[in-house]
C-alpha cells in the first residue's frame, strides 16, 4: 500500500445519482477504513486536534480503529462530539483537520471525516450502545433551537449533570440537519434522527412546535418557567436578496425556502401534499454550500440548472467536493457573472434572468477580490426560476422579546466572550445566531463552549 494515497472511497456514478436522492457518497467497507486508519502516522504533537473546532482525539480514535475496537473509536470521538456521523459527512474537513495532517505535505492527508462517519455508522447499523450513567445535579437549562449548535450545548450540559430541555419552532428537530441539507448528502432517517435520539438518551427532553418569542419568551424561561439559564441557538433563517427589479415575480425563492421545502416537507416525493413548482430551466444565484445543494436538488427534480457567481471559479466558497460533485452531475457554471435584473411576463412569472459580466479587482476586506462591472457586456439567460442563495441572518423575533438582549446591525446576538454570553444575564448564544451563517461543525463548537460556560457560571466556578 502507497502510504502517500488514500484509499479511496466509493460513489454513485454521476449519472445515475443525478436522477434520485439517495446518498452520493457510500463510505468506507471496514476493510478500507482501516487500511486508510493504518496511514495514520499518529503523531505526539498532532496539528490535524489543533485544528479541530471540537478538539477530537483524532489521533486516539484512528488508533482504535487500526487496532479493530470501533466501539472504542466512537468512545474517543463521543467525548468531545455528539453529532459524529452528521460532522463526518458535511465539515469541510479538508480546511480543518485534513489540512494539518504531516501526510498532506507531500501526499494525501489522511480522510479523517470518512474515518469518523465510518465508526459512527458502524456503531449505528451494528446496534451498539454506549453507556450514559449521569448523576443529576438538580439544575435547569432551556435550549433555543436543536440544530448543531443546539443539540452540542444540551448535550455535553446533559453530561455535566443538568436537565436540560430543548424548544424547537418546527415540527421535527434538527434544526438546519433537516431542512437546509438535502438527503443525497446527509439522509434524515437515519443518520439525523439516531443522532438526535442519541442526544435525547442522555436525558435531554425536546419539544418541537414552539417559537420562542411568540409560543413563550425567554423572560418567561427564566421568571416563571423556572429554568437557571438560557442557551440560544436558534440559527439563521432570514434570507437575504439582491434588491434588483424583478426579485418579487412568481418563481423566485430563496435558497431557504426551497430546500426547507424540499428536505423538510419531502417536496421531492410523491404523494406528499407540498409540492414547490419549479420550471424546467432554474437559476441559481450564489456559490456557496448552500448554493451548491439547492442546484443539486432543483437538477434531481428535472431541471437544466445555472449556477450564476459573481467571482471565478477559484472565489467559490463552496466545498471543493460539492463544487466537483455538482460538475460532475450536470450543472452549468456561469461565473464572473452577475444578476441585474429579473425579467417576467405580464403574469407576474419569471422568463428570464438579465445579467452583466464581471472583471476581478483589487481584494477587498474578505481579501478575496473584488468582482467589477464590465459596461456594455449584458446578457440573458432565459429561466423558468430563479434560487437566490446569497446567505442568511437571525430571525429577529427572539431579539426582540426579550428584555435586555442586544443585537449588531446585522440582526446578529452580540456575545462578551468566546463562551457565548449575551449582555442578558443567564442567557448564552452561538451558532448561526451570532456569527450569521456558517458551517455545522463550527455553530458545535459555539454551543460546547457555551455549556462550558453555563456550568462554570452556574457552579461559580471560576
Amino acid at each position: 500500500m502507497d502510504r502517500m494515497k488514500r484509499i479511496p472511497i466509493s460513489e454513485q456514478d454521476p449519472k445515475i445519482r443525478r436522477a434520485n436522492f439517495e446518498e452520493v457518497c457510500l463510505g468506507y467497507t471496514e476493510d478500507e477504513a482501516r487500511k486508510e486508519a493504518s496511514r495514520c502516522l499518529s503523531c505526539k504533537s498532532p496539528r490535524c486536534v489543533v485544528k479541530c473546532p471540537v478538539s477530537i482525539n483524532i489521533p486516539g480514535f484512528i488508533a482504535k480503529l487500526k487496532e479493530g475496537d470501533i466501539k472504542g473509536a466512537l468512545e474517543i470521538i463521543s467525548e468531545d462530539s455528539s453529532l459524529p456521523a452528521i460532522c463526518g459527512r458535511v465539515c469541510p474537513q479538508e480546511s480543518q483537520c485534513e489540512e494539518q495532517c504531516v501526510l498532506g505535505i507531500k501526499g494525501e492527508a489522511v480522510a479523517i471525516g470518512k474515518l469518523e462517519r465510518f465508526v459512527a455508522d458502524y456503531v449505528r447499523e451494528n446496534n451498539i450502545r454506549l453507556s450514559n450513567v449521569i448523576s443529576r445535579n438538580g439544575k435547569r437549562v432551556a435550549v433555543i433551537g436543536s440544530g448543531p449548535a443546539g443539540l452540542t450545548c444540551a448535550g455535553d450540559l446533559a453530561k455535566m449533570g443538568y436537565d436540560v430541555k430543548i424548544f424547537e419552532g418546527l415540527h421535527e428537530p434538527g434544526g438546519v440537519l433537516v431542512y437546509g441539507i438535502p438527503e443525497f448528502r446527509l439522509p434524515k432517517d437515519t443518520v439525523v434522527k439516531y443522532e438526535v435520539e442519541n442526544v435525547k438518551r442522555l436525558g435531554v427532553e425536546i419539544e418541537t412546535n414552539v417559537v420562542v418569542g411568540r409560543t413563550i419568551t425567554i423572560d418567561g424561561l427564566l421568571s416563571e418557567e423556572g429554568f437557571d439559564a438560557v442557551f440560544i441557538g436558534s440559527g439563521a433563517g432570514l434570507p437575504k436578496f439582491m434588491g434588483i427589479p424583478g426579485e418579487n415575480a412568481n418563481g423566485v425563492f430563496s435558497a431557504n425556502e426551497f430546500l426547507t421545502r424540499n428536505n423538510l416537507m419531502k417536496a421531492f416525493k410523491e404523494g406528499y401534499n407540498t409540492p414547490i413548482k419549479m420550471g424546467k430551466r432554474v437559476a441559481v444565484v450564489g456559490g456557496g454550500n448552500v448554493a451548491m445543494d439547492a442546484a443539486r436538488t432543483a437538477l434531481r427534480l428535472g431541471a437544466e440548472v445555472h449556477v450564476i457567481y459573481r467571482r471565478s471559479e477559484e472565489e467559490l466558497p463552496a466545498r471543493l467536493e460539492e463544487v466537483q460533485h455538482a460538475k460532475e452531475e450536470g450543472v452549468i457554471f456561469n461565473l464572473l457573472t452577475n444578476p441585474i435584473e429579473i425579467l417576467q411576463d405580464e403574469s407576474g412569472w419569471v422568463t428570464g434572468i438579465k445579467c452583466i459580466r464581471m472583471k476581478l479587482g483589487e481584494p477587498d476586506e474578505s481579501g478575496r477580490r473584488k468582482p467589477v462591472e464590465i459596461p456594455g457586456l449584458e446578457m440573458v439567460f432565459p429561466m423558468d426560476t430563479v434560487i437566490m442563495s446569497l446567505g442568511t441572518s437571525p430571525n429577529p423575533l427572539i431579539s426582540s422579546t426579550t428584555k435586555g438582549l442586544e443585537i449588531n446591525k446585522r440582526k446578529c446576538i452580540v456575545i462578551q466572550d468566546e463562551t457565548g454570553r449575551t449582555t442578558r444575564e443567564r442567557v448564552y448564544a452561538g451558532g448561526d445566531a451570532v456569527t450569521g451563517a456558517a458551517t455545522v461543525i463550527l455553530a458545535m463548537e459555539a454551543g460546547k463552549k457555551a455549556a462550558k460556560g453555563i456550568n462554570q457560571m452556574l457552579q461559580n466556578i471560576d
